[in-house]
């Protein structure tokens, strides 16, 4: 974990997964809104959507097992194999019998495997620009699977180079060097490095097959938010999901892309805020 991410984002609660620590904030009142990040990103990826939610909803948010503040270390099972398992674990440990969820990319993946691999209920379901039908996955991420060790033993400064390169490509508009260094900071040094190549090793298309066919058996209301310009994952992939899950809504948003939290952060507030459920 970096000070500067820490410092900038805090995370001050704890939670042990088998020995691992996961990193989460909670902050607001209301019902609950449980919002899941996705890769190569951290819980930082919120930072301009949680405050206009807080004032309405109690919110949760976490840094993924291997990911951002939360614990990585050698031999770490961080695939989505394993993250929809954290993540009904911290629903368990926060008492959340049926919240509203949101997940992004990974996070998408993660919340649909826990719903319909693990039973878990949610009140609602926004999924923005997940990674939830096959085929996935960038140029960068084919190449760095076949060669974790090769890409892992990489000399530090073009590691340090590639990280932000690969980030670039998911917004449509620039990050400036300061919130670059928020999104890349927490893979650099000997443990980051091995952990970013970690999670693309394991990155693997069984684990979104293993739910694709299963989307008409979703249980709750669900929009799909989807960056027009998404460069990694086709807005056609949004359009085909749309076509899996009855009666959701697909709203595509002009001017963004992968990381539309950056690109169009009002796009996903007005979304959320027309569509949650009614607090009852």
């Amino acid at each position: 974990m970096t000070s500067e991410l820490a410092d900038a984002w805090p995370l001050p609660g704890t939670f042990d997964y088998k020995g691992q620590q996961i990193r989460y904030g909670v902050v607001g009142e209301g019902a609950p809104l449980v919002l899941v990040h996705g890769t190569p990103f951290s819980s930082i990826v919120w930072r301009r959507i949680v405050p206009y939610l807080a004032d309405l909803r109690r919110v949760y948010f976490y840094d993924l097992l291997g990911y951002g503040q939360s614990e990585m270390r050698d031999g770490q099972d961080v695939s989505l194999g394993v993250q929809d398992k954290v993540f009904a674990a911290l629903l368990q440990h926060w008492g959340l019998e049926e919240p509203d969820v949101v997940g992004h990319d990974f996070g998408g993946a993660t919340v649909l495997r826990a719903h319909l691999l693990g039973n878990r209920n949610y009140r609602s379901m926004t999924l923005v620009d997940p990674v939830a039908v096959a085929p996935w996955g960038t140029p960068l991420i084919r190449h760095a699977r076949q060669y974790e060790n090769v890409f892992a033993g990489l000399p530090q400064y073009v590691h340090e180079a590639i990280v932000p390169a690969y980030i670039s490509g998911a917004v449509h508009r620039p990050l400036c060097a300061e919130i670059m260094s928020l999104y890349a900071k927490s893979w650099f040094g000997e443990t980051g490095q091995k952990a970013f190549y970690r999670q693309v090793a394991q990155m693997d298309e069984r684990y979104t097959d293993e739910v694709e066919t299963r989307y008409g058996e979703i249980r709750c209301p669900v929009t799909i938010l989807w960056g027009e310009e998404d460069k990694w994952i086709s807005v056609e992939h949004g359009r085909a999901l749309a076509k899996k899950i009855p009666a959701s809504v697909l709203k595509v948003i002009p001017g963004a892309g992968h990381i539309v939290q950056e690109d169009a952060p009002e796009a996903i507030v007005a979304a959320l805020l027309g569509f949650l459920p009614s607090i009852k």
